[in-house]
């Protein structure tokens, strides 16, 4: 699909990476991983078109089409949004622009033989079902149908770059390049996109900072790092353990050839003076002329350290919230939303986009006044906050980098907060930059920086993974473990979440569920994947179907209306009948593999580990099943 031959780049001083050989095939989807500045986005956009390498060559086939995520929303303002998907296939959108002037204007002059060619490439190219896949796209990334029509301009920032999303999607390319999809995206849409990019049948290259998104979406990571780039086959879990192995048996065979040298070298010392010793020392300097010592590269990758000591215990009761409500416009958010956090809680909140969550912390934090209801801190509860738009808030005036931290720590001396800077990873010259001169993720290590000077004894967190790189994030986490303080905090990264809740709160437009335990176990207990958009949808759809179901039963009980809902639950009971001997079927045959004595041998461990979770996942839905046939069953009797 795409090769790489000797591909150089480099900025003044600075190489990225040298003599790069890659080849991309189809049907696999290939992770860019690396540190902030590594250049996986250049090796991106170098591979589009839209920068030039130093030396090599890329090679694409002649008709393959390539799909690369843009940012230039500004030029579709006016454009209904359903619209700006479809301008995604370009060849076939043209067509039906071309068509409908050409029927405008045939009363006129009507070109028949124009007609025919047009119609032939709407046809050819699907196009009239283009405009249901664009729908199902737009849905799918959590753009609902009554605003399809709209124009783009009515859409916030995040959800423009979800549009141009759907039309990179939507242009059925054969090689799809991606930088940070999942940036604007919410938990569902982010399991959407992976559906999506499971199912694609072409050559897919993303860059992402989600270790969940990259574990279940790549067949093989692209390591942008010693100043070259080398492909690994599996997902990111398998390369984590490839690139630590691959390094150390360099090392290894490097500390192999210096000692073979220091042993030549002790024999030339030794007997060089002695003439009858003179040819084997002779021997043994040209052995050593030979041997190559390879030059390892120093590693881009840096890990910043964050420490987190809160100054003093909170009481047991930590934050009560009770009864609260808060609306934008007519739009509600939050509604009679009743909380309780304890001491030493690990509270994840999670849901869709635009349901409270951030809402939510914000009123916690004074930062936004609610319409109804209250929220108090416990006592001796000192709250630090970070905000999701925490680069808006670091911007103050003609700031440094040094004396925005002093400022959380005045007492202090230069070198402890030089020393703060530097574990964050801002050396020498980094602490007299403009704070208004930061990146992302410069800006959220700095944040991080303050709040481990302020001595929170509750972190506040909203979205604290969006900007940082996959080193910094896999810190973050290690930091929050060793953290003895309460945490509260929303992210759309399940491997986040996973790693760190132990009680999860999933905010829902019927109110809260509120689940004691971690990630894992409310999973189980659920049965399915609530962080999973086909899941939410399904289970959406089976609530909807209840309530119509229920209405129906409410509004009449005539014998005739008893026997056909009494046919329907029979119906809807055997389906569910035929759904358990399914997936029990499929749990028999996964337990059937793990008792074969060589399949753990012969089985590479991704596999295992994708089957081990398919079998937990049904075993969870057959105990949904079975409490929805008992209670199927149930009302099946109550009708006769």
């Amino acid at each position: 699909m795409l090769s790489v031959t000797n591909l150089t780049k480099a900025y003044g001083g600075q190489t990225l990476f040298t003599n790069v050989s890659l080849q991309f095939n189809a049907e696999s989807r290939y992770g860019l991983v690396g540190a902030n500045g590594s250049g996986k986005s250049t090796l991106l956009k170098i591979l589009s078109g839209d920068e030039l390498a130093n030396d090599g060559t890329i090679s694409i086939p002649k008709r393959a089409k390539v799909g690369v995520l843009k940012q230039d929303h500004f030029r579709y303002e006016t454009v209904p949004i359903i619209d700006v998907v479809m301008m995604g296939n370009q060849a076939l959108w043209h067509a039906m622009t071309q068509k409908e002037v050409l029927l405008a204007s045939a009363e006129q002059h009507f070109d028949a033989d124009k007609y025919a060619d047009l119609e032939e490439v709407i046809l050819t190219h699907g196009g009239y079902t283009l405009e249901s896949q664009a729908a199902e796209i737009l849905e799918g990334l959590g753009i609902p149908t009554e605003v399809h029509r709209d124009a783009l301009s009515t859409l916030s920032g995040g959800f423009k770059l979800r549009v141009l999303l759907a039309q990179t999607l939507a242009s059925k390319p054969d090689l799809l390049l991606l930088d940070e999809p999942t940036n604007h995206l919410d938990i569902l849409s982010i399991r959407w996109l992976e559906k999506f990019l499971f199912e694609f049948k072409g050559c897919a290259i993303v860059v992402s900072h989600d270790h969940r998104f990259l574990d279940n979406v790549c067949t093989h990571i692209v390591d942008v790092d010693y100043e070259t780039c080398i492909a690994y086959k599996g997902n990111y879990s398998d390369f984590t353990i490839q690139k630590v192995e691959n390094r150390e048996r360099k090392e290894a065979e490097i500390e192999k050839r210096e000692k073979e040298i220091a042993h030549h070298q002790a024999f030339i010392d030794a007997f060089k003076a002695k003439a009858t010793k003179a040819r084997q020392a002779g021997s043994k300097q040209k052995l050593i002329d030979r041997i190559v010592l390879e030059r390892l590269p120093q590693t881009s990758r840096r890990y910043p350290v964050f420490k987190f000591d809160p100054r003093r215990p909170s009481g047991k009761e930590v934050l009560k919230i009770e009864k609260l409500d808060k609306a934008y416009g007519k739009k509600q958010v939050l509604q009679d939303v009743t909380l309780q956090v304890r001491r030493g809680d690990r509270l994840a909140i999670i849901g869709p986009n635009g349901i409270g969550k951030s809402t939510l912390l914000k009123i916690a934090m004074r930062e936004v006044e609610a319409d109804a209801g209250t929220s108090e801190w416990g006592y001796e509860a000192w709250p630090g906050y970070f905000a999701q738009d925490h680069h808006e808030v670091i911007k103050s005036g003609e700031q440094t980098v040094e004396s925005w931290l002093w400022d959380a720590c005045p007492r202090e001396g230069i070198s402890f907060v030089r020393g703060k800077l530097g574990m964050v990873l801002f050396t020498g010259d980094d602490a007299e930059k403009k704070v208004t001169s930061l990146s992302g993720g410069e800006a959220a290590r700095l944040v991080f920086a303050r709040l481990s000077v302020e001595k929170p004894n509750i972190l506040v967190l909203d979205e604290p993974t969006n900007h940082l790189d996959l080193e910094a994030i896999e810190s973050l986490v290690e930091a929050l473990k060793k953290y003895d303080g309460t945490l509260i905090f929303v992210s759309h990264d399940r491997w986040f979440v996973q790693q760190l809740a132990t009680r999860i709160v999933e905010i829902t437009p019927d109110g809260l569920r509120d689940f004691e335990g971690t990630y894992e176990e409310y999973l189980d207990r659920l049965g399915d994947d609530h962080l999973d958009a086909d899941a939410v949808l399904q289970k959406a759809r089976k609530e909807k179907k209840k309530a119509k179901e229920d209405r129906v039963v409410r509004a009449t009980r005539s014998d005739d209306e008893t026997g056909r809902m009494k046919k329907q639950l029979v119906t809807r009971r055997d389906k569910i009948t035929a759904e358990i001997d399914k997936a029990e079927a499929r749990v028999h045959a996964i337990n059937e593999l793990f008792c074969d004595p060589t399949f753990f041998d012969k089985t590479p461990r991704g596999e295992v580990g994708k089957l081990e979770g398919e079998q937990k996942t049904l075993n969870g839905k057959v105990e949904g099943w079975m409490a929805e046939w008992e209670k199927v069953e149930a009302e099946i009797s109550e009708l006769g």
